[in-house]
Formats: C-alpha cells, structure tokens, sequence
C-alpha cells in the first residue's frame, strides 16, 4: 500500500481563523471523506499531520480535540476507510518546535513510526507551511485551492510553477487523480 499525508483543517474540513475548537464546529469539507475512503480503498495509507496550536493557546483541550478526531474517525469508518494515524504539533508558532510545519519534525515522526520513506510520498495541503513541510522531506507536496488554498496560491504562484507543485480544487479531485494514475 502506498502511504499519503494530509493535513487536516482546510483539507478534510472546514478552516476557522477562530480555529477549530469542538466536535459542533468540525464540519467536512464536501466530498472529501469519500474522496479519503476511495483513496484508502484504492490502496493507499493514510495518515495525518495538522498543526494544532488552539491545544497551545489554550483554546481546547486534549480531550476536545480527541473528541473531533473520533469524530472524524467514526465518519470515516461508516465509510470503509480507516486513518493509519493522526500526528499534530500542539505548540504556538512562538515555541519554535520542530515538529510546527513549516519544519518536518510531523513527517520525520511519520516517517519513523511508520518505518517508511517518504521520498516521492503525496503530501496535501492548502497552506505553502504544509509544502514546504513535504519538500523539506524530499515527499511530493499537492496544494489544494480549499480551505487557505487560494490564498496560498495567489501568494506563491511563482514558487508552485517552478517547483511543479500541483494545484487541484479540492480532495476530490486529488484522489480522481491520484486514482487514474
């Protein structure tokens, strides 16, 4: 089976400036947990990494944000597509962590728990902190326009033409095209 990292606020659900907090204001994004289990059904693995700072902020707790992964798990269940595993940095960006995308320490845990390469790997993300996490590990990063997606796409343009980065609507369409392929 081959493995695919996706970050979950923006990518799997709905993103908040105000973060996600709570099972009520976790919401998918259309399509994208079927999309996940024809993904996990067409042979691949697959695994999450988020950066969670509402944990570090004190915004939720371990226990809320445990709540909205079983959640998300359970959805995805009902669906016949199970998580491999979920990986989250619960520091705030002034921690200067190894493991907050943009740095790869979530890939590297990944890579070391799951005892795989993760060179060549789809990693999908709609923030240019989630592509630079996979070029950083030689991983192949794919920016979806939802969520921060289009904000990170008319920041970065010139940076997704000339590193190839794919650019797709939303997961759906990834896994159209990861599936054809």
């Amino acid at each position: 089976m081959k493995l695919l990292i996706l970050d979950r606020d923006g990518v799997i659900n709905q993103d908040s400036d105000a973060y996600i907090k709570s099972v009520a204001e976790w919401s998918p994004i259309p399509g994208s947990l079927e999309a996940m289990a024809r993904l996990y059904q067409g042979g691949f693995r697959l695994a999450i990494a988020s950066n969670q700072s509402g944990l570090g902020r004190h915004l939720l707790t371990i226990d809320d944000l445990n709540a909205i992964h079983r959640k998300m798990v359970r959805e995805l269940a009902s669906l016949g597509c199970q998580i491999e595993a979920i990986f989250f940095c619960p520091h705030t960006p002034d921690a200067h962590c190894f493991c907050r995308k943009p740095l790869p320490g979530l890939l590297h845990e990944i890579a070391s728990r799951l005892q795989i390469s993760l060179h060549g790997v789809p990693c999908i993300g709609d923030a240019w902190r989630d592509l630079e996490s996979a070029l950083a590990v030689s991983a192949s990063p794919i920016l979806v326009r939802s969520g921060k997606g289009l904000r990170t796409l008319a920041d970065h343009a010139d940076e997704l033409i000339s590193l190839g980065i794919p650019v797709y609507a939303d997961l759906a369409e990834v896994a159209d095209h990861l599936l054809a392929t």
